[in-house]
């Protein structure tokens, strides 16, 4: 069954194309810039993902999608409009079984940029709707929505003792979340899972619960 990832040269899509190819699933990988995987049963499309069309992929069994920017003025066009878009040409291939989106803890919470929590929320209200309406096929539709990750689009705040301490302070576990354990739950949820669909799981470390209360 093939795996199609969008985001795989770094940060959680690559932790995810990375745990399908060690169970032993073919993987193609879809990013702007070049693979960084070089390994058996992987291919790399590099290619922006406004531009992709079906036949520069295998037919998908599994699609995920992790690619995605921080900046505000291509925060709509790449996080959702293009996401949808992409899905919406690949989604109807009948070898497909499961979709994942990679949302964020700000689709909740507001938090960071207004245009991408905009965008994230978005994906988590789309992700619904296909769950909806592609149940009658048994394919299952979720999101993960992660909040502070190990990546390297946040080396800024890791590098910077303060900061790292600081976000580090608002989870309830101390903590931020590596890249492979969003990997872990992406495998369960498209490989293993029979039942959820529709649903945004919250990887967040307890940063959304964690509260002070005053008496």
């Amino acid at each position: 069954m093939n795996v199609v990832v969008t985001g795989s040269s770094r940060g959680i899509g690559r932790a995810i194309a990375e745990k399908f190819l060690e169970e032993g699933y073919p993987v193609a990988g879809v990013d702007l810039r070049e693979g960084t995987l070089s390994r058996p049963g992987y291919k790399h499309v590099r290619k922006d993902i406004r531009d992709i069309l079906p036949e520069d992929l295998p037919e998908p069994g599994i699609l995920i999608y992790a690619a995605g920017t921080l900046e505000e003025e291509d925060a709509l066009e790449i996080n959702l409009r293009a996401t949808l878009e992409l899905n919406r040409r690949l989604e109807s291939a009948p070898s497909v079984r499961s979709i994942l989106f990679i949302a964020s803890a700000s689709a909740r919470n507001g938090a960071e940029f207004p245009l991408y929590a905009a965008s994230k929320a978005g994906i988590v209200g789309y992700m619904k709707n296909r769950a909806l309406n592609l149940a009658p096929r048994g394919i299952t539709v979720n999101s993960i929505s992660p909040g502070g990750v190990v990546t390297e689009s946040n080396e800024h705040i890791l590098e910077d003792e303060r900061l790292y301490a600081a976000v580090k302070n608002e989870t309830l576990l101390g903590k931020w979340a590596e890249p492979e354990e969003i990997a872990e739950l992406a495998f369960f949820l498209t490989v293993k899972n029979r039942s959820i669909t529709g649903e945004d799981i919250l990887i967040d470390n307890g940063e959304m619960l964690k509260s002070n209360f005053i008496w």
